[in-house]
């Protein structure tokens, strides 16, 4: 008796080709290997995309540099800006610029990748559900990030500045400047998904709106501590960043409430109608 080939052996790998053309039978069911070779492909035309889009982002690095350091150049004395402090650093600058610009403008792209693979998995209600929950995480990332930007970035560097004298002058290095500037744009982004989050919890029976009110004196400690985790050393930044969060927890309660208050009465209605029915 022969031994198997390894095409015969039900644990070989699968040929080269197969992972070339990742092609799979319509009506078939996939295996681990399909979905690997899947995700592969769905992989290599997210990075496609992305190497592109950096390739833009680089011809427009200095537009956008010049828009992140805005915040803090009005403020600036006359003739004081920001200063690099090695000579390859306004250049990785630009790199890392157009690296990030890039993910963001090719993110429609390769995230409709990575939901091409997801979603045959799905049922077409679960489809709908997480299609309208991308949007929203989306615009209230937005939402976060021009929250930031223009209200408190200008009042945040505006105190710290404050501080400077002519004893005291105040040059900030553009490497930290800007990781500073893009980790309060995400970190406001971020909070602002608060809704979202929340509502999630109540949508799958974790919490309700009365136990979310009661829970609003330990939610207020926890705000004000990440608040001060994620922004800088300064009262001001913890403040803005605390302010808004409450308020986005107050609007939760009142959305979760709002539906429950609808599910009641649509509860009652139905149970009316089936108590007169003859």
């Amino acid at each position: 008796m022969t031994a198997p080939t390894p095409e015969q052996r039900p644990d070989a790998l699968p040929p080269l080709g197969d992972f070339i053309s990742p092609a799979a039978p319509q009506g078939a069911e996939y295996s681990f290997w399909e979905h690997l070779r899947e995700l592969r492909a769905r992989l290599i035309k997210a990075l496609l995309a992305i190497f592109p889009a950096c390739l833009v982002a680089y011809e427009w690095s200095p537009e956008i540099l010049s828009f992140l350091t805005k915040p803090l150049l009005r403020i600036m004395p006359e003739g004081q800006g920001l200063i690099a402090t090695a000579l390859p650093e306004t250049f990785l600058i630009h790199l890392k610029l157009s690296l990030w610009s890039g993910l963001f403008l090719s993110s429609p792209f390769w995230l409709y990748q990575l939901w091409a693979f997801a979603a045959p998995g799905l049922y077409r209600k679960e489809r709908k559900a997480i299609v309208r929950l991308a949007a929203m995480a989306f615009i209230l990332l937005v939402l976060g990030a021009a929250f930031a930007y223009y209200t408190a970035l200008p009042i945040g560097f505006k105190f710290l500045v404050g501080f400077g004298s002519s004893e005291v002058r105040i040059l900030p290095a553009i490497g930290d400047y800007l990781s500073l500037t893009t980790t309060l744009l995400l970190s406001f982004g971020l909070a602002f998904e608060l809704p979202l989050f929340l509502m999630f919890l109540a949508s799958v029976g974790l919490v309700n709106s009365a136990r979310l009110a009661r829970f609003r004196p330990y939610a207020i400690v926890i705000i004000v501590t990440v608040a001060a985790f994620l922004t800088p050393p300064d009262v001001v930044s913890q403040i803005l960043m605390s302010i808004p969060m409450l308020g986005l927890y107050e609007l939760s309660l009142f959305l979760i409430r709002s539906k429950e208050r609808a599910r009641e009465k649509a509860l009652l209605k139905s149970e009316k109608e089936e108590g007169g029915a003859p």
